[in-house]
Parts: structure tokens; sequence; C-alpha cells
């Protein structure tokens, strides 16, 4: 590759050195006959008085010496003097014999005056001697061969004439310079101007050469981001110069992904029933235990007994589809003021509440515990740690004792509810970063799988946790680490490396530490897509906007907006709130016709950073509505209350359009719902770039929320899509949502689990034989 960009600059150079020597010789040339000219001029002028007198006094026998004494010079060759009729009348010894007046004066009026005699290259200058007489020949006196006798004749001014009129030609001289330096000079600017272009040859090749490996790395590195898909699912590419190959690539893997589906038949969607036959076939039925912090399900007590809840967590949206599918066990911590009264002597309660698919293991904690597991260490120092959501992080010592405990508590469940001594077991996200190792060290033989479902920072940022070796040792114990992103993985790969002493191999995501391997993939989490049972029990778009409209006092008409979030400072509620208050103002006659109805789950409040960011929110609400509300009108509408997921489906349906704006998230599984919930085709999504959803729905309107005119911008924009524009982008949605759902996110997990256990096993037996 790199000939071929030398190669031409080569030819070019050498092509530029052959024009430009000849035209260099040329132009020296032109150049130093300036010079001689001059220079005869000055010899002519300081020559002319003698000349003059000479003449005048017919002593021109002196001249011959005085030309002598002027020809010692290096470049003057030679002096002629001729009449002004162009006939010789003396010269230098050295002018030659056969050139004559005529001949030079000929010579000197060409472009380039110059003649060649035997002695070489010379200069002809032919300049006028200026006098008060004028010369013409006469006989020589007897005797005398070499000085030739001139008649005078005086011409003398008239009275009150000006005295330079009376200056005349009496004669010229013939200059010959020697060329001879002119050609060294030529040949020396040659020599430097060959050298000049093969320095700026070699500068220039070096810096191509520079370049084009840079811009080769580049595409490289970006045609393999291509390939592992970053860039490839959204518009935000490593290099804009790929733009066009992940257009048709694109283009080329829709297609390919077409053939495969028609070429494989139509069970070829992930659904609950292929995970149960996974399970049966890949992982033989063993046992299947998923840990978390939040339970699927809350009993609490009401005025009417034990009511059941189920949590706002994108984790147990995502989990308990799969752990229906699975009939495995749950463990979690018991958080309902209820939770005690409806378990068995061994802290187990069958869900979901009359169809019992699984077991729920609940672990218990004191309140002093759960204040520094899960409101210290878990929320104030590892959640803002791994968003770039500009929170201090804080981590204490005694936070760090209480997660120690916890996590031992937690792997200590995990021990008690294994059944044997390899189950499958599911570890979900920061609570639990130590579990894995603990899990490992009593259960050598499990299959861990931990999925971390909030981002993973850069090795700088994660570098600020004091316990930093300590929470990647005790990761490192899975079998399997999974991220929503590549770029996740990556990140945590590069962390391992910074600060542990690990083998890596980049090429199989791979990473050796302690003679133990862990797989670290990417698997986008995803939602269960709801089955034609369960649409069916659905109210019909225009009778939930009616539901909605009514419960809420907003006329049917309004532009209605939704965003449903945990109360949290990583979702971009703030920056949702000035991209509306935005829009307002460069919009006025979305005035009065614009609502956003922002569901905000509270959660945490006993922390200060939440409790602050939950007050901040209220009164920002408060003032744009005072900026911009009327009568019974308020822009925004906040519900700080939890809504059950029939509540939140129909705000869905009923939206005209959902705002997600985190500002740093996993995945973000609201816009998922939102897709799923709307299959009238109609709605639009605008989704933050900074959301790992993102890259998976390109179609939605993706924005920057720091940029409030961006979002903004979006905001009218969707407000204003023609639906036909919005079933389209709609149609698209719903398609890449339903086939990768949390049946696939699981089977891709369960499967790899599946190889790895198998591969184990061959180990183990192929040693024991060896040992036989």
């Amino acid at each position: 590759m790199q000939l071929r960009f030398l190669f031409p600059l080569v030819v070019t150079l050498i092509a530029a050195a052959y024009l430009a020597a000849p035209l260099m010789d040329r132009v020296t040339l032109r150049w130093f006959s300036r010079d001689l000219y001059s220079r005869g001029v000055l010899v002519t002028n300081a020559l002319s008085d003698s000349v003059a007198d000479a003449i005048a006094t017919q002593r021109l026998k002196r001249l011959r010496p005085l030309f002598d004494r002027a020809v010692k010079d290096e470049r003057l060759v030679a002096i002629g003097l001729c009449d002004t009729k162009d006939q010789f009348i003396l010269g230098s010894g050295s002018f030659p014999t056969n050139l004559s007046c005529a001949a030079a004066l000929e010579a000197s009026r060409k472009p380039e005056p110059r003649l060649t005699l035997a002695s070489g290259a010379v200069h002809v200058g032919v300049h006028d001697v200026m006098g008060r007489h004028v010369v013409t020949p006469a006989p020589a006196p007897a005797g005398d061969t070499e000085v030739v006798a001139v008649a005078e004749k005086v011409v003398e001014p008239d009275i009150g004439q000006d005295e330079s009129a009376s200056n005349v030609v009496v004669a010229r001289l013939v200059l010959l310079h020697d060329l001879s330096f002119v050609d060294r000079r030529s040949q020396d600017t040659r020599r430097y101007l060959i050298g000049l272009i093969a320095a700026l040859g070699l500068v220039i090749a070096f810096i191509t050469v520079v370049v084009a490996q840079l811009s080769w790395r580049g595409w490289v590195n970006g045609a393999r981001a291509l390939m592992r898909g970053e860039g490839l699912l959204s518009p935000l590419l490593p290099s804009p110069e790929l733009a066009p190959f992940a257009s048709d690539l694109r283009a080329r893997l829709r297609d390919l992904e077409d053939e495969y589906k028609r070429s494989q038949g139509p069970n070829t969607e992930w659904t609950a029933q292929r995970l149960r036959a996974l399970l049966r076939t890949q992982l033989s039925g063993d046992q299947v235990i998923v840990v978390s912090n939040r339970e699927p399900y809350i009993h609490e007590h009401g005025p009417d007994g034990v009511i059941v809840k189920r949590p706002a967590s994108g984790l147990v949206t995502a989990v308990e589809p799969v752990m229906r599918a699975c009939s495995g066990t749950w463990i979690a911590h018991g958080s309902g003021n209820a939770d005690r009264d409806v378990v068995d002597s061994h802290d187990r309660v069958l869900v979901p509440p009359g169809h019992d698919d699984y077991r729920l293991r609940r672990v218990w904690m004191t309140p002093e515990e759960e204040q520094g597991y899960y409101y210290g260490f878990a929320n104030e120092g590892m959640w803002p740690l791994c968003h770039v959501a500009h929170v201090r992080p804080v981590f204490r010592e005694s936070d760090w004792e209480a997660y120690k405990l916890i996590n031992q508590r937690f792997a200590d469940a995990v021990v008690a509810e294994a059944r044997s001594d390899d189950p499958v077991v599911l570890v979900q996200d920061y609570h639990f970063a130590l579990l894995p190792a603990m899990i490992r060290k009593k259960l050598p033989q499990a299959t861990i799988l931990t999925f971390w479902h909030i981002p993973w920072p850069n090795p700088e940022s994660f570098g600020i946790c004091p316990w930093r070796r300590e929470i990647l040792e005790g990761m490192l114990g899975s079998t399997i680490l999974g991220f929503h992103t590549r770029f996740h993985c990556k990140n945590f790969i590069e962390t391992v490396d910074r600060y542990l002493e690990a083998r890596i191999e980049h090429e199989h995501s791979t990473i050796s530490f302690q003679e133990r391997e862990t797989l670290v993939e990417s698997y986008p989490i995803s939602i269960d897509w709801p089955g034609e049972a369960e649409v069916a029990t659905w109210a019909s778009v225009p009778e939930c906007r009616r539901r909605v409209c009514e419960r809420l006092g907003l006329p049917l008409d309004v532009c209605l907006a939704v965003g449903v979030d945990r109360f949290d400072y990583t979702k971009g509620i703030l920056e949702r709130l000035n991209a509306v208050e935005r829009m307002l103002e460069k919009w006025p006659v979305w005035r009065g016709k614009f609502v956003l109805v922002q569901v905000a789950a509270p959660t945490r409040n006993s922390l200060d950073e939440y409790s602050s960011f939950q007050d901040r929110v209220a009164r920002m609400t408060d003032r744009i509505n005072g900026r911009f509300g009327k009568d019974n009108y308020k822009p925004i509408v906040l519900l700080a209350v939890h809504h059950e997921h029939d509540a939140v489906m129909e705000l869905f349906r009923a939206a005209d359009m959902c705002v997600v704006t985190s500002l740093h998230d996993g995945m973000n599984l609201v816009c998922k719902e939102f897709v799923a919930a709307r299959d009238d085709l109609q709605g639009v999504l605008i989704l933050s770039r900074f959301a790992g959803a993102a890259r998976e729905m390109p179609e939605a309107l993706i924005v920057n929320p720091y940029h409030v005119e961006e979002t903004a911008d979006a905001l009218n924009q969707a407000a204003t899509m023609q639906p036909a524009e919005q079933r389209e982008r709609m149609a698209s949605l719903r398609s890449t949502v339903q086939e990768f759902n949390v049946f696939r996110w699981a089977g891709h997990m369960l499967s790899d689990a599946g190889r790895w256990r198998l591969r184990a096993r061959i180990e183990a037996r192929v040693r024991s034989h060896h040992l036989d």
C-alpha cells in the first residue's frame, strides 16, 4: 500500500526535476545576462572619458594598455573599440580577430546575447561611448602598424545651446564577458534544485507514509468496530469516513438476516418455550439461581390485608420473565413490611401469586446493614462511580465492611439453595461485585454468570475506588461477565489490565486470573415482548387517551409527551424540563397545547443527593408552570408516585411521544416498553445517545440531553411528525425489540454458559483419565 502512495510521488518529483532544470538554466542565464549588461554599462562609463580623450587627441595607442588592464578582471575576456559605422578600430590583446563589430552588434541584440568562441562561451555587450567628437577613420602614420589614425571633427555647441545636447556617440565598446562562471553557477543551481526536490520528496514521502499508516489503522480499527457492532446499529460511527461502508454493511446484514429467518422457518423467535428447551438440552435441566438486591414481588400491609407490588426496576422487568421460564430460585433482599409474614421456615415463598412459577428466597438485613451496604457503598459509592453524571462518589470504611458482610450472606444463601455442586448462578448488578468469588470459593464447579446492569467506567475513573482490586478480583470469580455494550466490556478489560496481574486475550475477550478464565461479553438486555393474550387485555389507544386525559384534567387534543423514570439524577429529568422550557420559548404556538407528564418513582430518599435532586426538579417544575401556565393549563405534570405496570402501559398508549434523556445508562428499558405498547404504530421515541438502547434503535430521534437546543428541536419534530413517518419508524423499532427480546438475552448468556460447562466437564474427564 505504501508503494502505491510513494511510486506516483517519485514519478511526479522526477518529472518536476526534469522540467524545472532547463527552465532554471534559462532563468539563471537571463539573470546573469542582465547583471553582465549592467556591469558592461559601468565599465563603459568608467572608460568613456579616456576613450573620448584618446579619440579627440588621436592618441589611440594608449588605449590598448588600458584595455589590457581592464580585461584582467576574472569575468571580462576582451574589449574592442568600434567607430559609429561599426568599423573595428582596436581592441585588447585577447579580442578575437575573427569577430567583427557588425557581428558583435547583431549578437548583442538577441534575447540571449551569447557567442561561442574557441575559448568558450562569452556574453556580448555593445555600449555607446559618449563625447564631443565624431570619429572618422584616417590613414595611419607611416611605420605605425598597430595604431589607426582618426580624423577629428569637433562639434561645438551653439551659443545658448544646452551642454548636454553636444554629447554624441563617438564610438562603441564591445565587451566580451566569460560565461563559464554562469555555467558553473547554473550547475550549482541545478544541484541545489535537485537536492531541494529530493529533500522535499523525502519529507513528503515520510509524511505520506505516516498519514497513510495512521489512516489505515484508523480505517482498520473502524472496520473492526463495525464488525463488533459499534456504530453499526446507530449513527454514532467510530469514523465518519466509514459511514457509506456502514450503511452498505447494515443493509447487507439485514438482507442476510431476512434470508436466515426464511431458511430457519417460523420458529426462530426467542420465547419462554424456546428458553426452556435450551435449558433442557444445553444445561440438562440444571438448577438456575438468580441473585439480586431487589426482589421481583414485595409484600406489604394494606388496608385490606397483605398486598403484592412489583418494584419500578429495569432489572426486575428483564429477569422476572426468564425466571418464570426457568422455574428456578430467586434470592433477593426482603424489603417489604409484610415479607416475613408470607415466607416459610426457610424464608421462601412461591411467586408470582396465583401462578407459583418459581421460588423466591428472601435474605434479611438490619436497617444499619442496609444503610451501609445498599445506601452507602452501593449507591453513594459504586452508582455515581459508574455513571458519568457529575456526582462525587463517597467511600466509607464502615460501608465497605457492611458491603462485604451482605455479599457473604448472599453467598451463604446461594450455597444453601444449591441442590448440586454445579448450579447455574446469575448474579445481578453492582450490589454484588464480591459475590462471584465468594460463591466460587464454596462451589468451585458452579457456572457463575454476572451481569452488570449499569455502565462500567474507564480505568482512570474506576481508580477512585479505594477497594478497586478487591472488587475486580470478586467479579473475576465469574465464569461469564456480561455488560450491555462492547464499549463497557472494553472499559472493564482495560481496568483489569491496569490494576491486576492477569493474562488478557483481547481476540477472544477472556481474562485469566488465578488459574481461572472469565469470558467478558456483551449481552444487550431487553423486555418480555407482550403476547397476544396480554395485548387482548389492553384498552384501545383512544380509550387509553380518554382515561389519561380525564384523570389528569387534560384536553383530548393536547400534544402529550411522557417520561417514566425512577427519581434518579442519572435519568436526565432536569435536562428534559429545560428542553420543554426552551421548546415553549422557540415555538409559542405550543403554549397551552403541549404537556409533559413526568412519572418519577421515588427512590433512595434517605440519600442527600437524591432528596436534593427531587427538590430541584420540583422547584424547576413550579417555575416553568408559573411561567407558561395559565388557568387550568400546566405544561409539566409531575407524578412523583409509584405506578404499576398496567398504569404505565396505559400512559404509553395515550402519549404522542416518549422522552428518554438519560445522562448515562447501561441500556434503559423504558424506551423498549414504550415501543412494545404501541401496536397502533404511532408515537415517537426521543432517546438519549448516552443510553445503551440508542445503539439498537436508530429509528428513534437520537439526542444529546446536555444540548438543550437539540432536545427542544427534537420535541418539536416529534410533535409535528406526520403519521406516515411515525408508522415507518415505529414498525422498524417494534421489529427490533420483538426480535431482540429478554429471552434472546438470557438465551445467549445461557448458551454460552452451556458451552463453558461442557468444556469444563470434558477437561475434568480428560484430567481424570490422565490421573488414572
